[in-house]
């Protein structure tokens, strides 16, 4: 089971402190470090200092970084149009030496785009499929071909296709609840499919939906890794948990229900229980970027029994 930190930097958070939980998660031996990208808080935090960007904080972790997968849960795609944002992650995987990955979404936080005049169209998810049909097509296009797309919402004539990113192909992550039109786009576009802040049995159903899709468009449904994203909060002792659950104003019952919460030994169990749905990988949500204490000890006391 691969152990990843997903953070959410539009609730508080400076680059410098993204620096510091990246780093933490590099050295304490996590596979990979992933943040959201939205440009406006949510519920009640204030959200100071402000928004960061997704992939300008990703090209700086690049340089500043040696081992940990950088990348996206999950860009919207109604913040960039597809050309740019392939030659935008193609070059910190440069950056980085080929260690980047993109989960592309469709966007649905309506309030931000209207905070700072995003375009919020009705039809997201067409959009999104001819988003990853362009920034897939684009990477894979030969050296000295161009490539060409001629959609519903795109049009791209004689396109260059560069610049090309290290990895031979950047993993393509979707994700999502949606029973068919999502196990569908996963099949055809994606090398992991993620199923966010969902119940065991939901993800098992929604696994068994990708996988049925990735036969049905000829794949082999192992050909997909299979993650969750779950909120954490992990103590020593009930003390401790409650602690930590007071500081991101959740209350433990509800993250014993609905995320990885309590003692080391706990959310192993839980983490086993999502491993026999068909989880291999699972997005440790961190909203207290400043309690690096806390990824010490699921270093050491929950990621330890899993490798």
């Amino acid at each position: 089971m691969d152990l990843r930190i997903f953070t959410e930097p539009q609730q508080g958070a400076t680059y410098d402190t993204l620096l510091a939980v990246a780093k933490a998660t590099e050295d304490l031996g996590f596979d990979a470090f992933f943040r959201s990208d939205h440009y406006l808080r949510m519920g009640t935090v204030d959200g100071l200092p402000g928004p960061t960007d997704a992939w300008i904080t990703l090209a700086g972790l690049a340089r500043e970084t040696k081992r940990i997968r950088l990348g996206t849960l999950m860009t919207a795609g109604t913040f960039r149009l597809p050309g740019v944002l392939a030659i935008q992650v193609a070059q910190v995987d440069q950056m980085s030496g080929g260690r980047v990955e993109l989960g592309l979404g469709a966007g649905w936080f309506e309030e931000e785009h209207k905070a700072y005049g995003i375009p919020f169209p009705k039809e997201k998810f067409a959009r999104l499929e001819e988003q990853l049909e362009i920034v897939t097509g684009l990477w894979a296009t030969d050296p000295g071909k161009t490539f060409d797309f001629h959609g519903t919402y795109y049009d791209l004539t004689d396109s260059p296709a560069l610049p090309k990113p290290a990895q031979r192909k950047i993993p393509v992550l979707v994700g999502g609840h949606g029973p068919s039109r999502t196990p569908r786009l996963a099949a055809q576009y994606a090398d992991e499919f993620n199923m966010p802040f969902a119940s065991v049995e939901d993800s098992e159903r929604q696994f068994g939906r990708v996988r049925a899709a990735a036969e049905e468009a000829g794949r082999s449904g192992d050909d997909l890794t299979y993650s969750n994203a779950l909120v954490v909060c992990v103590g020593r002792d009930e003390a401790e948990v409650a602690r930590r659950a007071a500081a991101i104003g959740r209350e433990v019952d509800e993250l014993k229900l609905n995320g990885l919460a309590g003692s080391p030994a706990e959310v192993v169990d839980k983490i086993g229980r999502y491993a026999e749905a068909g989880s291999s990988r699972i997005y440790l949500q961190v909203l207290d970027l400043d309690d690096l204490d806390h990824l010490e000890l699921i270093s050491a006391q929950v990621q330890s029994q899993l490798s």
